[in-house]
């Protein structure tokens, strides 16, 4: 961290400090029946606290243990898009000619796996090369 980065810690933390008691107090305010909080003021600094030295020491490590389920959650939505572009040109090429064109993707869904793969490596290719 630069020096001046680290010049704005502080106010960079007591802001977020602030924000969180604004937030606590906010859903107490307007989602009380899903939020409750009992003490005034006094408990919306604690909570706000509470919250901000969460954000800083145990969010990390919470990042950590859940990388491998946010990895696998991000693979397994950028397959569903491909996969749709895919089966979206499957079906407008089976609308054409099939002088003109015939695509089909074999092999069951590891067919769709594999091909959904490549078209994404390959999409994310071009938009490292054409950046």
């Amino acid at each position: 961290m630069s020096e001046h980065e680290s010049s704005h810690l502080p106010l960079k933390l007591t802001l977020k400090f602030l924000l969180n008691v604004a937030l606590v107090w906010a859903m107490s305010t307007y989602v009380g029946d899903y939020f409750a909080l009992v003490g005034g003021i006094r408990a919306f600094v604690v909570v706000g606290a509470l919250i901000s030295l969460l954000n800083i020491f145990f969010r990390p490590i919470l990042n950590i243990i859940t990388l491998p389920l946010r990895f696998v959650a991000t693979l397994g939505a950028i397959m569903l898009v491909n996969g749709a572009f895919v089966w979206v040109i499957e079906q407008m090429t089976a609308r054409m000619d099939p002088a003109l064109v015939q695509f089909d993707v074999t092999g069951g869904p590891w067919g769709w796996i594999v091909v959904s793969c490549c078209f994404g490596l390959a999409n994310w290719v071009m938009k490292e090369i054409f950046r």
